[in-house]
């Protein structure tokens, strides 16, 4: 496939943190697999990343280096794909600010995620004008780099429709089509939750990191709940409501899924037992991810570089769109 046609992806991660598992299977092993046959933009969303992190900043520059670790640990390549830094783009904040001028209020407050988030992070004010504004950042980074698709979960995708409202109003007002309206690029994400059976987040203190050592994941599967109808021993249980159960399904081999499930239902093996098997095949599978994360992060120049250069390339796309943005609205 040559590079003129293939397809351009756009996408990001917060560093509001480090990286966890549900980071890394929701979002991060897809990228890893589409930079073969799409043009790939991912950005490191820092200016996002203040929506929850606006009273202590100072993190956010600590956390955007471990979030480029942890893409390069996991297979992103940057001869492949273009990483770079929101921040130090400054169309994303200027085409933000423009499209916020066109953008009704109540299209914000009906947006799903602003309750969401606003439930699951209790210790932050979150009823900031930034962040009812967020999709409104968001669709300026995806619009910015005129990108096909996003890649999102089912779960996800009306989330878009927004972006691609905001691209329908400006283009009528304008009389002028200057971006692309994003599709999704529908992925099946699996559902994983935190150690405690919540959704795995950092706001919980309830993952495991992509960052975490041999021992530190081991000791946080065996602190993992499991089927609350397993009080005793020889209590049966059942595997689909086991928190243990969804990690089996993608860590372990199909003959460990039966065994374990089967020894769940009849109490043949314990939970114990159940989670020193997750262990060894978590370790197995994380290894490989783990060994060039202790390599790359030696390096932090060299993730600095890659980085910046990305930035570069990206900043080539990102003045352009901006400048047909401009002419359209006879700005120039």
């Amino acid at each position: 496939m040559s590079e003129q046609k293939r397809k351009r992806i756009l996408s990001g991660m917060q560093p509001s943190g480090k990286l966890h598992l549900g980071n890394y299977f929701g979002a991060l092993k897809n990228w890893v697999d589409l930079q073969d046959d799409f043009e790939c933009f991912f950005f490191i969303a820092d200016w996002h990343a203040l929506s929850s992190l606006y009273e202590d900043p100072r993190r956010i520059k600590e956390f955007s280096f471990e979030v480029a670790v942890d893409w390069l640990s996991a297979g992103l390549d940057p001869e492949k794909c273009t990483l770079f830094l929101q921040s130090k783009i400054p169309e994303h904040a200027e085409l933000h600010l423009i499209l916020s001028m066109m953008v009704p209020v109540p299209w914000l407050e009906r947006n799903p995620t602003y309750k969401e988030k606003q439930d699951e992070i209790k210790k932050v004010d979150m009823s900031t004008y930034g962040f009812l504004g967020y999709p409104v950042l968001q669709t300026a980074d995806i619009v910015l780099y005129r990108a096909d698709f996003v890649p999102v979960g089912i779960d996800q995708a009306p989330h878009l429709e927004l972006s691609r409202e905001i691209v329908r109003r400006f283009h009528h007002l304008y009389k002028k089509n200057v971006f692309i309206e994003p599709g999704a690029k529908i992925s099946d994400i699996p559902k994983l939750n935190g150690l405690d059976g919540r959704k795995m987040s950092k706001s919980y203190d309830n993952a495991i990191f992509l960052s975490d050592n041999e021992k530190e994941v081991a000791k946080k599967v065996k602190q993992m709940l499991t089927d609350p109808a397993r009080a005793r021993r020889d209590d049966p249980g059942d595997p689909e409501v086991c928190n243990l159960y969804p990690f089996h399904k993608i860590y372990s081999p199909q003959s460990m899924q039966e065994e374990v499930a089967e020894g769940c239902r009849t109490a043949k093996i314990g939970c114990g037992d159940c989670k020193n098997m997750l262990t060894q095949t978590m370790l197995e599978s994380m290894g490989p991810i783990m060994e060039r994360r202790s390599e790359i992060s030696k390096k932090p120049k060299e993730v600095e570089e890659i980085i910046a250069e990305g930035t570069k390339r990206a900043q080539l796309v990102a003045t352009s769109t901006l400048d047909r943005v401009k002419k359209a609205m006879k700005l120039k």
